[in-house]
């Protein structure tokens, strides 16, 4: 009898395990499983993020006016970027130069699609292609320009735009007016003592490295008549034509007075043409003979100035600083992704 009920326990016990042994065994491996997926989920997530930023990078298309064909080209906005840098600085300059450039052109546009309306651009579009905002070719137009240098010139620009792609400059966790010029007399400008607005990181700096460019100094002879209609002046037989009452702290002509007018340094630019504000002039015969000093208005980064920079081993962020004070280089990612939404 106790044979018996000890077989029939074994029995019992046997049977009762059948049914546990596997149970035991599913719940780790479910378990594992539960973590594995808690584990990866935030990598999905941050994936989902990072995929997102690069679908707006990609959406993010920037409208641009061609003056020409008066017709408007919707183009990627690191494509734009890349016209613009071909457009604007030379491609011999140096890669650290060309760098700056791009961050500045990226800045620039970024800023501009930001805004609100787009008043001063024609048909709706972003910008122009135009100085107005900031010069663009195509790769057709830049093929007319470099010829067989174009391969060439194309990949270093490329270079010099991925390598800042995604970076703007900022103040106050705003993009900043990237303004740029050609070469300074020796000092930057103050933006309000050029467009009469004042603008913190637009301040008159030394930029000396500019006296070294060939082109630094440059002479313009004007016929006398001609510089009279354009003025509105008229001048006598003697050789007085006018006198520099006030320079502004970039050592630019601030206020001339031509007998009994006077003009800003900005108005004689413009009204006679010259390369820059920073300019005196004497009779010789019947001409009026400008000297002039730097290329461009002077407020921003000096493009010669930065390439002669990155020549003496400057980085494009330390050029940039240099130019821009008290600026931050920022991610535009939320920039963008304002953009994208706005659109």
């Amino acid at each position: 009898m106790k044979q018996c009920k000890s077989i029939s326990t074994i029995i019992f016990l046997v049977v009762l395990l059948s049914f546990m042994i596997p149970s035991m065994l599913v719940l780790p491996i479910s378990s594992a499983s539960t973590m594995n997926k808690a584990e990866k989920t935030p990598q999905k997530m941050e994936e989902r993020k990072q995929t997102n930023v690069l679908n707006e990078k990609e959406a993010m298309t920037v409208a641009v006016y061609r003056a020409q064909t008066e017709a408007i080209d919707n183009l990627p906005l690191e494509e734009y970027v890349a016209g613009v840098v071909a457009s604007e600085m030379p491609a011999g300059f140096e890669m650290e130069a060309l760098k700056a450039q791009a961050l500045a052109a990226r800045t620039y546009i970024v800023k501009k699609l930001m805004s609100p309306s787009h008043h001063d651009t024609p048909k709706d579009a972003d910008v122009t292609d135009t100085v107005q905002h900031q010069v663009y070719k195509d790769s057709k137009g830049l093929r007319e320009m470099w010829g067989k240098a174009y391969e060439v010139n194309m990949k270093k620009i490329t270079e010099a735009v991925k390598a800042t792609e995604g970076k703007i400059m900022t103040y106050n966790d705003q993009p900043i007016f990237a303004a740029f010029f050609s070469i300074s007399n020796g000092f930057t400008e103050n933006a309000g003592d050029y467009w009469g607005e004042d603008i913190p990181y637009l301040k008159a700096i030394e930029s000396p490295w500019d006296k070294q460019v060939s082109t630094f100094l440059s002479k313009k002879s004007i016929p006398i008549r001609e510089f009279e209609d354009k003025l509105g002046v008229t001048l006598d037989h003697t050789s007085d034509i006018g006198i520099i009452t006030a320079r502004t702290p970039g050592n630019r002509v601030a206020k001339v007075s031509i007998k009994d007018k006077e003009f800003s340094g900005r108005d004689i630019r413009e009204k006679l043409d010259l390369r820059s504000t920073d300019f005196y002039w004497e009779k010789s015969g019947d001409h009026i003979i400008i000297t002039t000093k730097g290329y461009g208005h002077g407020v921003g980064l000096s493009q010669y100035g930065a390439n002669e920079m990155a020549k003496e081993g400057k980085g494009y962020e330390e050029i940039v600083r240099h130019y821009y004070r008290g600026i931050e280089i920022s991610s535009s990612d939320a920039y963008l992704s304002k953009q994208v939404a706005r659109k």
